[in-house]
Formats: C-alpha cells, sequence, structure tokens
C-alpha cells in the first residue's frame, strides 16, 4: 500500500457539497487496465464514481464526503512501528476507499473478475448519491459498504429519524412573564415530556436516543421568546421506529408545528464466520441501495473518532482492512483465480 496515495486523498477537501474534485481524482486516478470508469451526475453538482473489473457480482461501496470543516492530513511515526495519519476522512471515509481500492488491485493482480469499487456523494448529508445508485447501475448479490467499525462485521445498526420544529410563542417585556407567552418555555416542557416517554428497548440493538441542534431563538435578552426552532434527530431501534413517528406526531398542536424530513430504518446486515461483529448507532448508505441481494458493513477506523478533530487512523488498520477486504471477496465468491 502506497501511503502517499493515500495521502493525495486526503489532501482534496472533498466536504459534504465539494465532493466532485473527489469523485473526479478517483474516476481517473484509480482506473487500471482492466478495469471501467463511470461517472454519474447526482442532481446536486455531484458526482457518484462506479469502477468495475468485469460484470461485478461484489461490489464494495463506500463514499466521498467528509463533515466539516477540512482538516489537512498529518504523518507521525509511533514507537512501536505503527504510523498514525490524521486529518479529515482519515477513517470517515477516505480510510474505506483506500483500503477497498487496494483490495480491488490486490485482486485484479491475482487474476480475479467481476467486482467493483463505487463511492458515492451526500453520505452526510442524507444520503443523496446512495439514493441514485438504484436508477444508475445494475446492482448484483453483495454489496460492502464500509463505514468506521474497528474493521468488525456489522451484524445490526439503529436506523435514524430527523424532524424539525417550530414552537410559537408571544412576545412582552421580560419584566411582566405574564403578558406574553415563552416559546422557550414551551421547549422546556417540550423536551420535559419526551423526556418522559419509554421507548421500548431492543434486545439487539438498545437504547433509542435522540440530540437537539440548530436550536435557535431571536429574541433578545429582556423580551419573551415569540419563536423557537430546533432540529431532533432519533437513532431507532427495530422496537421504536414507528413509535418514535407516533411520539413526534403527537406532540404537535397549534402552537407547535413538528415535520418529519428524513431518515431510514434499523438494519441487518449480512456477516461472514471468521470475523468479529459487532452492532452500530450511525447510519450509513446501504439502507438506500435496493439493487443487491445481500450487504454488509465493515471497516477500518473507529467511529468515536470520525468527525472529530482527532479524526486518524493506523496504517496497520488500513493493511488489515485491504486483507479483509479481500478475505471477503474470496469466500464470497468461492473460488481461485483461474478455476
Amino acid at each position: 500500500m502506497n501511503l502517499d496515495n493515500f495521502l493525495n486523498i486526503l489532501k482534496i477537501d472533498s466536504s459534504s457539497g465539494k465532493e466532485r474534485r473527489l469523485a473526479e481524482y478517483c474516476a481517473y486516478g484509480f482506473a487500471t487496465g482492466k478495469s471501467v470508469s463511470e461517472i454519474y451526475e447526482v442532481g446536486d453538482g455531484t458526482l457518484n464514481v462506479y469502477l468495475k473489473w468485469g460484470n461485478p457480482r461484489i461490489v464494495f461501496c463506500t463514499h466521498l464526503d467528509t463533515v466539516p470543516p477540512y482538516i489537512p492530513p498529518k504523518v507521525e511515526s509511533l514507537p512501536d512501528g505503527d504510523v498514525k495519519i490524521s486529518g479529515r476522512g482519515s477513517c470517515d471515509a477516505k480510510g474505506q476507499i483506500f483500503s477497498m481500492y487496494n483490495a480491488c488491485l490486490e485482486l485484479e493482480n491475482e487474476g480475479y473478475t467481476d467486482f467493483g469499487l463505487l463511492l458515492v456523494s451526500g453520505e452526510e448529508t442524507g444520503s443523496k448519491g446512495a439514493r441514485t445508485v438504484d436508477s444508475q447501475i445494475p446492482g448484483g448479490e453483495y454489496l460492502v459498504v464500509g463505514e468506521p467499525t474497528d474493521s468488525k462485521m456489522v451484524t445490526a445498526g439503529k436506523g435514524t429519524k430527523a424532524f424539525s420544529v417550530s414552537i410559537k410563542g408571544r412576545s412582552a417585556h421580560s419584566g411582566y412573564p405574564e403578558h406574553g407567552d415563552s416559546a422557550v418555555m414551551r421547549f422546556v416542557d417540550f423536551m420535559n415530556r419526551l423526556a418522559e416517554v419509554r421507548f421500548p428497548e431492543d434486545p439487539v440493538l438498545g437504547k433509542t436516543t435522540y440530540n437537539v441542534g440548530e436550536l435557535e431563538s431571536p429574541n433578545s435578552q429582556n423580551i419573551l421568546s415569540d419563536r423557537l426552532t430546533f432540529r431532533i434527530y432519533f437513532r431507532t431501534t427495530f422496537a421504536s421506529d414507528e413509535a418514535v413517528c407516533r411520539v413526534m406526531a403527537d406532540f404537535a398542536d397549534d402552537n407547535i408545528e413538528v415535520k418529519a424530513f428524513g431518515g431510514d430504518t434499523p438494519s441487518q446486515y449480512m456477516t461472514l464466520d471468521g470475523f468479529e461483529t459487532k452492532t452500530v448507532a450511525f447510519g450509513n448508505d446501504a439502507p438506500h441501495i435496493n439493487n443487491f441481494s445481500h450487504k454488509m458493513l465493515c471497516g477500518p477506523g473507529s467511529i468515536l473518532v470520525a468527525h472529530t478533530d482527532d479524526e486518524h487512523i493506523l496504517l496497520s488498520d488500513l493493511r488489515r482492512a485491504k486483507d479483509n477486504y479481500v478475505t471477503i471477496y474470496k469466500r464470497l465468491v468461492g473460488r481461485k483465480a483461474g478455476k
């Protein structure tokens, strides 16, 4: 594995919405004499890239975009002889791109064919690229999706449900709150009610969690808020996925507007004997690509450092992931080159 090639893709800012340059780099820079590169417009200025060897039965897939802000790469040699590569995308998901591509090169060199590498846009902002895949490529038997799973195979993953909420109040001088109706206090009541909801605990995926973001109330400190808006993002389980939608719908009233605007359902994944397994609480592109018979989810790196200022991956992790992807291919195909 050539570390310089990894650094080249890390040096490209592919923050969501800017990933076109990386897509073009991969489409042309990853091409070999035995592969074919296909480029597809997603419709928002971004691209999906599909490199294929023969007629793919097995396709490795990960995403091109990264969360902002862009952090340039840095390389550090460790006392144990390993190498730490830091920077945005190092483990989510350019580490997957690099290890999957190197697996493809090894398979090509060994004489294998009928596999592909699918790189999609917009995973971090709603899986825009993945949602167009079914209309772009014919699909196949196995889709191996790369995300930071510590190189363990995922048995199941939580779903997501996203809502925008707008709360109405009535402004008044803050010294005379009895003459108004604070949207902020209505928000407090909303969150207290939600905290009292006991979603069923799933035997596989555990508890349902949620997070509030983009919280905004434009009032000054001496005026009661007449409007507050926020978004709330749920991580759902097999037991709670539908219940979350019902609860949020029940919370709507004359002063509270609730709108669902995205998400996916919890998923189960295929695994192979001999690999460590785990469940995950993050979303990925797999639920939005439906023209494959079986889906798998695994990749190098830790989700706990993804999206952080300390995002990094070890060279040993990348090498292990490359070997894992090669093994997965051979196990699935069930044959040796030349047979």
